[in-house]
């Protein structure tokens, strides 16, 4: 009964008016940074997030809790009630470049990292692997190098890092991402081969990024060996040997041998003498990552060079996308280590996903600011790939009619690298052409994944598989979607597949053909049919419907479409050399005795 009683004495408390509804604050002036959500912003205005999505909705405006405002909607709310909304310029904090200056008392000397750049199969591996005395170049496919390698030796007590770069035209844009992590490039040139078309990209990669080079004429021991051409060659292209009074370093070598190779050294090291390479290994560590791949018993591992400050076992860092607190990092022989000075690469494991080769990293203080600057920079890469695939239909329609109907081939690379995955990707959108557009909506390292498959799907891309293979249930999906998928372990025959499915799409070019001639022997006109000309054929064939020309004394008179071909009283569908038949010419009935009717057909040209 007492708990009755007091029931009773509540609602007639209410009654009697002691309850008093929430007083809503006025809206209230505010600053908000880039994303701000629907919520957030109630928050800071004093406003429910229905109130705000309500007058969006009256504004045709359709946003939800968690949709990031734009300037323009968030000026709208400013109106609506009232207040002053100022945006806040905030420091890009997910920018992974070094960006904070060095006092040159803190420099200090590094190792000079080198890349070894060339045309393919010039001995480039094989130079490095007798520096490293180890051999990389069985382990490749075709004896081609296909992933970027990076590799430290002790070169007389001085370490040196070297960057091992494929040669094939295919792995341009690994070459030039090389040549901006260097500090000295070595142009490797067959001597009995000499300057090649990868030669003069490795030169133009070099000079864009204002990199030192030094040439390493390798294969002196062959036969037909022609230094002095090679010298030659080189001097056309502005790299004038000392020996003719130039100032590029040239080194004579035999990089199977080790001929020549000590010497190559010493030019490296006094070069990186007078470039005064410096380091500040006193801060958090920055650089970018050289390769990456997903190991199926490690997880994703990158392997990262350190252009600054000094990288530790535990630190937390973002790479790319991805972020990790490193669990475990090993240099370029596998023996694990605990700090990495400038210069130096170093295999990690731990990363939260495969990062691109080429992405910057850089360390944060704690792992809330690593994952947070990660989650950021995902996001953006997310926006940005919607954006590509949901908006690009639109944009490719105006295109399309702009430019009279082009066709696209999309494509989605998966490969067991980011290098290679990047590689092909370039290689390929180079493939492009008036008729044809070639464009990579993807490509990234990992297996084929059921994201892949989707978005495929979704864009009506080809997937491109490198040194990857589905699983059962992906091969299954892809079926199910109607997806394709090619898979590949050559760069070069995955091009050249491409290459034969772009010359199916293009519109086919003719060319006309002469397939026959007749001479008019006699003309009938016949009312509601016109001229009919009795011709006997004289080479060749003429056949129903292939296209005319009617020739008089030399010169033709008139071109159009064979109307109508008899044998006597029935159609024929051809009349071959030495037979008689009767025929029309569609709208020209001015046939004469002695004219000359030349057969002709548009047939497909065929493209090698």
């Amino acid at each position: 009964m007492a708990k009755n009683s007091n029931q009773k004495k509540k609602k007639k408390n209410y009654h009697e008016g002691s309850y008093t509804p929430r007083k809503v604050e006025a809206a209230r002036d505010c600053t908000y940074t880039e994303g701000i959500t629907v919520k957030e912003l109630g928050e800071k205005i004093n406003r429910t997030p229905a109130e705000i999505i309500k007058f969006l909705f009256m504004m045709d405006k359709m946003v939800t809790i968690n949709t990031s405002l734009d300037d323009d909607t968030i000026d709208l709310i400013a109106m609506q009630y009232n207040i002053t909304i100022t945006k806040e310029e905030t420091v890009d904090e997910s920018s992974l470049e070094d960006e904070t200056p060095d006092e040159p008392a803190d420099l200090v000397l590094r190792a000079p990292v080198v890349t070894i750049m060339g045309h393919v199969d010039h001995g480039k591996t094989t130079l490095l692997d007798n520096i490293r005395k180890t051999n990389v170049t069985q382990s490749e496919f075709g004896g081609i190098t296909q992933h970027i390698g990076a590799y430290q030796v002790d070169v007389k007590g001085q370490k040196v890092t070297f960057l091992d770069t494929p040669g094939h035209e295919a792995f341009t844009a690994m070459r030039a991402r090389g040549a901006k992590m260097t500090d000295i490039v070595v142009i490797v040139v067959a001597a009995d081969d000499g300057v090649m078309p990868q030669t003069k990209e490795a030169i133009d990669h070099a000079r864009v990024a204002n990199v030192p080079i030094i040439v390493a004429i390798n294969k002196i021991d062959k036969h037909n060996a022609n230094v002095d051409k090679v010298y030659s060659e080189l001097a056309d292209y502005g790299l004038m040997p000392e020996e003719w009074g130039g100032s590029t370093m040239f080194a004579k070598i035999v990089a199977k041998t080790g001929q020549g190779v000590p010497e190559l050294l010493e030019m490296i090291l006094l070069l990186s003498e007078v470039l005064e390479l410096k380091a500040n290994p006193n801060k958090i560590a920055s650089g970018t990552v050289v390769e990456s791949k997903l190991d199926k018993g490690r997880g994703p591992v990158a392997t990262l060079l350190v252009q600054n400050g000094t990288l530790h076992t535990g630190d937390y860092l973002v790479a790319g996308n991805s972020y990790c607190r490193i669990r475990k990092m090993t240099d370029d022989k596998g023996r694990e280590i605990k700090s990495a000075l400038p210069s130096t690469p170093v295999e990690i494991i731990g990363l939260s996903d495969v990062p691109e080769a080429g992405d910057k990293f850089k360390v944060y203080s704690d792992e809330k600011s690593a994952r947070r600057v990660a989650d950021k920079r995902t996001q953006a890469k997310i926006e940005s790939e919607r954006n590509i695939t949901s908006a690009m239909s639109l944009d490719d329609l105006a295109a399309q009619i702009k430019e009279g109907n082009v066709q696209d081939i999309n494509i989605i690379i998966k490969a067991d690298v980011a290098g290679s995955a990047e590689a092909v990707r370039s290689s390929m959108e180079k493939l492009s052409n008036d008729e044809v557009k070639v464009k990579v909506i993807r490509a990234s390292a990992g297996a084929i994944s059921e994201s892949d498959i989707m978005l495929a799907s979704a864009s009506n891309a080809l997937i491109y598989g490198f040194n990857v293979r589905p699983d059962a249930t992906i091969k299954k999906m892809a079926a199910e979607s109607k997806v394709e998928i090619r898979l590949h372990n050559i760069i070069y025959k995955a091009l050249e597949e491409l290459e034969g499915i772009m010359k199916g799409m293009l519109a086919p070019v003719y060319e006309e053909v002469v397939i026959g001639q007749a001479t008019v022997r006699q003309t009938f006109k016949v009312s509601k049919i016109g001229t009919i000309a009795g011709c006997m054929v004289d080479d060749g064939v003429i056949r129903r419907n292939c296209g005319v020309r009617l020739i008089r004394n030399g010169v033709v008179v008139y071109t159009g479409n064979l109307g109508s071909l008899q044998r006597f009283k029935d159609q024929a569908k051809e009349v071959a050399a030495g037979y008689e038949c009767g025929l029309t010419i569609e709208r020209y009935n001015d046939i004469k005795e002695g004219d000359i009717i030349e057969a002709y057909e548009s047939q497909e040209v065929k493209e090698d």
